[in-house]
């Protein structure tokens, strides 16, 4: 069976007081009582700054086994480097997060592209060749141009994902290139219908049946929700009208 991983971008919010957290949580408890009841969260953290061991030493004391913490890549390698010439960056990056993955802890790590960066398939290809096996990697393209057939070949042939972002300004077709599948649901708000059918996408991947937590009420418009899908069913848009639109969005 395989496993989802649903959660928050972030968990370091006093505001979701005390909808979420109880009112007088102290800050240093918000991790625990988050993992809980969610099994995964998206850090932001990451691309700001090299985590110091003992932040990470500290995240993984407030989670149980099974909590899986999806980073965001760091600034230097997406936003100043712009992938290019980026292998020592990367090395540091990784090193860095290594003590997540050694606990266990580490879910996919997420290259997030700035919008101005346009399709660059060679750069992609070349970048993704520095990356190391073993690890889980999704590419967030906010850029349209990237939505092209080709780069999902460079991700299929390196089993990253297409990181599946729906914002205000621009929503990514699900195409699956990998044995997980990564979302970001951004949009500011999200109908019951929209979670139910969230819902019965998850089953399909998850061939009919999963375990996952729910993602509480309270969080559904405080922040953005994740949802990573490990050891994903080979599932390749069997819905006539998701593939109508992944053909609209992805062409060659």
């Amino acid at each position: 069976m395989a496993t989802l991983f649903a959660g928050t971008s972030g968990f370091a919010y006093p505001a979701w007081k005390p909808a979420f957290y109880p009112a007088k949580l102290p800050a240093n408890q918000f991790l625990k009582f988050y993992a809980g009841r969610l099994n995964c969260v998206e850090i932001n953290y990451t691309f700001r700054r090299l985590p110091a061991a003992s932040t990470l030493e500290s995240w993984v004391a407030a989670t149980p086994p099974g909590f899986a913490f999806a980073v965001k890549a760091n600034m230097r390698i997406t936003h100043i480097l712009r992938l290019k010439n980026a292998e020592q960056a990367t090395d540091t990056f990784l090193k860095a997060i290594d003590p997540l993955r050694a606990t266990r802890r580490l879910g996919p790590v997420l290259f997030q592209l700035p919008p101005n960066l346009k399709c660059d398939v060679p750069l992609l290809r070349d970048y993704l060749a520095l990356l190391p096996g073993g690890m889980r990697f999704a590419f967030e393209f906010r850029h349209e141009s990237w939505l092209v057939e080709n780069v999902c070949d460079e991700l299929r042939a390196r089993n990253a994902a297409l990181c599946v972002a729906e914002s205000e300004k621009l929503e990514i077709p699900e195409v699956v290139t990998a044995d997980f599948v990564y979302y970001r649901l951004r949009k500011p708000d999200y109908t019951e219908a929209d979670v139910t059918a969230m819902a019965a996408r998850s089953k399909e991947f998850c061939g009919g049946e999963f375990s996952s937590p729910v993602i509480p009420p309270a969080l559904r418009y405080c922040g953005a929700l994740l949802m990573a899908f490990e050891k994903v069913n080979e599932l390749r848009s069997e819905n006539p009208a998701r593939k109508r639109r992944s053909r609209r969005m992805v062409k060659a």
